[in-house]
């Protein structure tokens, strides 16, 4: 015992160990009793056994304590070793799935797609592996069916489908997705438009629908798609089934990802329970520009072919901004006459608003057009096509409201025994439903008819935003999203797509037709001003909506916003770079110089630009990738070219940075790497470079061509 009190501690520890081990194992060779005897005696109290029992005593417990130390090493041992097994499991092809989110890294290790899981964590315990399918059955809150499946398509692509299904009644499913310090780009139309996205102020979840942002300029506008892009060579696309809701954080730098039936306009599909479900699929490419093409051809529609070139080459006159409400017979012949008479040519001629009597009537007003046969012989004698303006409401005034509550044609209240009045920005009346055939056929009729009796060559077909529905409403073919009723509308375009006009998609890539950002306050800035159209065009294009169509030249010019001279010029100037041109208030309201320069930009429209926008239009019906491209579509490893909202490529090779400040004759222009050749002639090939306060007289656009 001495021995082993005096030998070093390890030592010791194993002696110990050792002797402990072999009593155990082994009977005592010597007579234990005899020994007893002989050391303590016979009586119990001697000094000496008191001595050694008390010496005794800490070296039990030391003892006692030593196995409990080893039996909590072999314990935590146990764990981690389970909790290594766990973090493998959780890991599928560079991603790694914990309670509360998952991370995407790319080839190279780096972290460039981040989710949270924001209204419940994952039960890791439930979670399981098969293949690569990672699956769980438990959260927080209870049951639920969870995947995440890997799929690699091909290449250097690959995707991930996520499903977050709640099997209890839970009101909400939401997912939150990280900025990663990269920029992103899709979504939607907007009043604000920013390229990339910037993300302002604290947005709880809100309905993700088509919405009327002229009249509410904080909502989701008639161009949208669930799909969103980042410099970081990722893409998220929502599925159709969701009930999707979308906000945002400035102060998380997020964007929230939600599902949900309660308090939402949203309705689960007949028969099915009120369950959230929140699915998605994420994709991973080695490029922003490749991944991008990757996800048009598998998730967008393509146009079915290309609309008419002519509204490629010439411009569309408006009647609206210039005469509003206030059109007659007289006032369109004589805008037709002075169009002509200045030099301008003309794909149509678009008759806007208030040419008939009441709104919801297919023909026109005899007070207002009192000779409509003989005017359309003269527009036709004079080589002008005319579109009209049509809208899907019928006011309640109008003598078909009557005709259509009979056929019950209108889009009703929820018990589906009422027509639903609308309130709209021309009046209240009913909205047609465009889930029932009846009122496709009876509405098509009417514009057939106004086609063949006066030879009208297409329609500008205004409205179709699901903010113009009621909150609550029923259609005769139940709608679990609402903008699928934005879809239906686009729908009725398609007779007529040669040269139809929407201000509205959702799902509609395919209706081969222009697509009209809305309408433009005459202003410079970014609300729906002259520095949002670029942004606006890159959005809606990269969203499959190719045949673009950039609102009037100018803007509405309402009484207390019209567009100045230098405002309308260099609006002017930027619409002859865009896929087509649309006038309305007339150069000539101006001056003669005014004049001289629309013709010169009009016609470098046609010579310059058309010819290059169609062959890139035949490309689309293939492969939906945008005519009008950012800069970083060249350019995707060059940080620079992620932030620039100023400038646009037609195509890889013809750039285009027009001026958009008040007061400048100057603008920085950034030139991506290459061997570029300015208008004026000028060759710069040690890219990318910038040119800082390049100069750009009031009638000239700075562009460049790419050198081969």
């Amino acid at each position: 015992i001495k021995l082993y009190h005096h030998s070093p501690a390890g030592q010791w520890e194993r002696d110990r160990c050792k002797s402990c081990s072999g009593m155990r194992s082994n009977p005592l060779p010597f007579d234990s009793e005899a020994l007893r005897t002989h050391m303590f005696g016979r009586a119990g109290g001697s000094p000496l056994k008191k001595k050694l029992a008390n010496e005794g005593r800490p070296m039990a417990m030391a003892g006692m304590l030593g196995c409990a130390l080893v039996l909590a090493a072999v314990v935590a041992w146990c764990y981690y070793s389970a909790s290594l097994h766990k973090a493998q499991l959780l890991k599928t092809e560079l991603l790694n799935l914990n309670k509360d989110g998952f991370i995407i890294h790319n080839q190279a290790g780096a972290v460039i797609f981040t989710m949270t899981f924001r209204s419940g964590t994952l039960n890791l315990d439930s979670c399981s592996k098969e293949g690569n399918i990672l699956s769980c059955t438990q959260s927080d809150s209870g049951k639920l069916n969870f995947f995440i499946e890997p799929v690699q398509p091909k290449g250097t692509v690959m995707c991930y489908r996520v499903r977050w299904e709640e099997l209890q009644n839970k009101r909400t499913v939401e997912h939150a997705m990280a900025y990663n310090d990269s920029h992103w780009y899709g979504g939607a139309e907007t009043a604000t438009q920013y390229w990339p996205i910037r993300i302002q102020g604290e947005e709880e979840p809100r309905p993700f629908i088509t919405s009327d942002i002229y009249a509410n300029r904080n909502g989701f506008g008639g161009i949208l798609e669930r799909y969103w892009l980042s410099s970081n060579a990722t893409a998220i696309k929502i599925n159709d089934s969701v009930p999707f809701h979308l906000g945002w954080s400035e102060k998380n730098r997020t964007l929230r990802f939600q599902a949900q039936y309660r308090d939402s306009p949203f309705k689960p599909p007949e028969g099915q329970q009120a369950l959230p479900e929140l699915s998605y699929r994420v994709c991973v490419g080695s490029d922003v520009t490749s991944i991008h093409k990757y996800m048009v051809r598998r998730y967008f529609p393509k146009p079915i072919k290309v609309p008419s070139p002519e509204v490629f080459k010439y411009p569309v006159w408006s009647t609206w901004a210039f005469h509003k409400t206030a059109i007659t017979q007289e006032k369109l012949l004589q805008y037709s006459s002075e169009i002509t008479k200045h030099g301008f040519t003309c794909s149509h001629l678009d008759l806007d608003d208030r040419y008939t009597a009441d709104y919801g009537e297919f023909d026109f007003d005899p007070q207002k057009f009192p000779n409509v046969s003989g005017m359309f012989d003269k527009l036709k004698e004079d080589r002008f096509q005319v579109s009209l303006w049509t809208h899907p409401f019928i006011n309640y005034d109008s003598i078909n409201f009557g005709v259509a509550v009979e056929k019950g044609l209108f889009v009703r209240e929820p018990s589906g025994e009422l027509p639903a009045l609308v309130r709209w920005w021309n009046g209240i009346g009913g909205i047609l439903d465009f889930t029932n055939p009846e009122a496709r056929e009876w509405y098509s009729s009417h514009l057939r008819m106004l086609k063949t009796r006066y030879a009208v060559t297409s329609f500008k077909f205004d409205a179709g935003e699901t903010s113009y529905l009621p909150r609550q409403f029923s259609t005769l073919v139940p709608l679990s999203d609402p903008s699928t009723f934005t879809r239906r509308y686009t729908e009725m375009a398609i007779p007529f797509n040669e040269r139809a006009e929407l201000r509205v998609g959702y799902q509609s890539q395919n209706i081969s037709c222009f697509f009209r950002i809305i309408d433009r306050d005459s202003v410079w800035g970014y609300e729906l001003g002259l520095k949002s159209i670029i942004p606006t065009v890159l959005t809606v294009s990269i969203l499959g909506y190719q045949f673009v169509l950039p609102d009037v030249i100018g803007g509405n010019a309402y009484p207390n916003r019209t567009a100045d001279r230098e405002l309308y010029i260099r609006w002017l100037e930027l619409s002859a770079f865009m896929p087509a041109m649309q006038f309305s208030i007339p150069p000539w309201a101006y001056d003669n110089e005014v004049v001289q320069i629309a013709q010169k930009f009009t016609e470098l429209h046609k010579t310059l630009v058309a010819p290059r926008v169609l062959e890139l239009a035949s490309e689309v019906v293939d492969t939906g990738d945008p005519i009008i491209r950012p800069l970083w579509w060249i350019a995707n490893d060059d940080e620079a070219a992620y932030k620039i909202d100023s400038q646009f490529l037609i195509g890889d090779d013809l750039m285009v940075a027009p001026v958009l400040e008040p007061g400048k004759q100057e603008r920085d222009i950034y030139l991506p790497a290459g061997r570029w050749r300015s208008y004026k002639g000028e060759h710069f090939d040690k890219g990318p470079i910038y040119l800082t306060d390049y100069p750009v007289d009031l009638d000239e656009v700075a562009f460049f061509t790419w050198v081969h």
